[in-house]
């Protein structure tokens, strides 16, 4: 068996299965049908917005830049439509109870969301007004009841303007997300993000003033230039703020970005990889030494801080409901979302093809969850934080132990260091440098059908 530690830094791993592993759903499966039986007395709701002031060189995510032609209002005409067929097939279905659980899901019973976040792309792209009518359609489409539960958002400093920050507050926003990434202007350049030291620290200044609960920074370690000083500069910047979380974001140059590079040129770079892993080594430390503990290879959080972030839900097993055309929902056996692209051309042609669509009671792409996908799910999703995985929760969900059901991948991690050992018994736990190497940990839990989906996805 092969010991040999692999390369730190491959590709972020997220969700499971990747949506590169998507396919067209021969069937179109009805929604009513997919959601009766779930439980959904707990569902998180997520709404994306696909659009962004500026398309930042690292950024593979589903958005394009700027929304000409009233493209904005559009999309929310589209999004609306949704949340009306999404909500009326949640409120037709019936569970194993029977009609009586049919009446309370109709009467809004049997549908309850427990979280809502907005998403992007940059979510404050829209103005004001747009943002009243998206919270809207949360409340008053989807049921969500956003004064009364966590409500995380995403913005930029560009975007983040006081009349967005008030609706936002007012709305009930308990977390604020801001993509900072450098405050080094230099870097901040490098990494194709136009924007000024000052202008950042006037929108964290605004959000401050809007008193959302919730203030997360996300930097980036990596970028070309940066040195260990220059990102000391930065996480001190940050924690000027005292924000109560932060995320450290490792730089990743992908196909197709406006960093991106072929093969060799990044990819192979072992001293980039080395000064990554020695970047996050020292942000971490730094971050720990001020009063914020480690919830996952990326994610700080202040100890006295409330815990309002989507890591505190069962993402293994919590039904998720999407809204948008970058969006994904998540019943226990299938994952479905919209067509996905990282190409601007092809990102263009699915937000166009979704603001007309007229029926959206069916799943159009989506990968099945079986047996194993769902026990390879919750390993990866449970492991990959830094408080590891209860192995009783396990068994009782899947009736055996991790190390029954992969036992050649926990060897392979125990044998490089990878696991607690002075863990509790009872705790399948990750030890620092299995934290640090997250992001290759994940793909080695990933199966060989969805490996093969990926790749002959990344080979169109």
């Amino acid at each position: 068996m092969s010991t040999t530690t692999p390369r730190p830094y491959q590709s972020y791993v997220y969700a499971y299965p990747h949506k590169t592993a998507y396919r067209e759903l021969k069937n179109r499966p009805a929604l009513r049908d997919l959601w009766a039986g779930e439980p959904k007395n707990a569902l998180s709701l997520y709404l994306h917005i696909p659009f962004c002031e500026v398309r930042c060189g690292f950024c593979n995510l589903f958005t394009r830049i700027g929304a000409p032609d009233e493209l904005t209002g559009r999309y929310l005409d589209a999004l609306d439509r949704q949340a009306t067929a999404v909500r009326d097939a949640l409120d037709e279905t019936r569970d194993k109870e029977g009609d009586e659980a049919g009446d309370r899901a109709r009467d809004g019973g049997g549908t309850r969301f427990a979280a809502a976040a907005f998403g992007g792309g940059t979510p404050t792209f829209l103005t004001a007004c747009e943002l009243e009518r998206l919270c809207d359609i949360a409340e008053k489409r989807m049921g969500a009841d956003l004064r009364a539960v966590p409500l995380s958002v995403e913005a930029s400093p560009a975007t983040a303007t006081a009349d967005r920050l008030a609706v936002l507050a007012d709305r009930g926003t308990t977390r604020l997300s801001l993509g900072i990434q450098s405050f080094v202007d230099a870097e901040a350049r490098a990494a194709v993000r136009p924007q000024r030291r000052a202008d950042v620290e006037a929108a964290l200044g605004r959000i401050r003033d809007a008193r959302i609960p919730v203030l997360n920074i996300d930097l980036i370690y990596g970028i070309e230039g940066q040195t260990s000083d220059t990102w000391r500069v930065s996480l001190d910047a940050a924690l000027a703020w005292r924000p109560e979380e932060l995320y450290l974001y490792p730089l990743y140059v992908r196909p197709l970005t406006g960093l991106g590079r072929s093969g060799s040129e990044a990819e192979a770079d072992a001293t980039w990889d080395a000064q990554r892993l020695r970047l996050y080594r020292e942000g971490r430390d730094h971050l720990v030494e001020h009063g914020y503990e480690q919830v996952s290879m990326r994610m700080f959080r202040r100890k006295d801080a409330p815990k309002q972030s989507a890591d505190d839900y069962a993402c293994q097993t919590d039904g998720m409901i999407g809204l948008g055309c970058g969006a994904r929902s998540y019943t226990s056996a299938l994952h479905y979302s919209f067509d996905y692209a990282v190409d601007m051309r092809e990102i263009r042609s699915i937000i166009d093809d979704y603001t007309t669509t007229e029926d959206f009671s069916r799943a159009e792409v989506g990968r099945y969850v079986d047996g194993d996908e769902a026990r390879r799910r919750h390993l990866l999703q449970s492991l990959l934080q830094a408080d590891g995985m209860p192995l009783a929760e396990y068994a009782d969900r899947f009736g055996a132990a991790p190390a029954d059901d992969f036992p050649a991948e926990l060897d392979r991690f125990a044998a490089r260091g990878w696991l607690d050992d002075t863990a509790d018994p009872g705790l399948l736990r990750l030890s620092p440098e299995g934290l640090a190497h997250s992001d290759a940990l994940g793909p080695e839990l990933f199966s060989h059908s969805v490996r093969a989906a990926m790749a002959a996805y990344e080979l169109k």
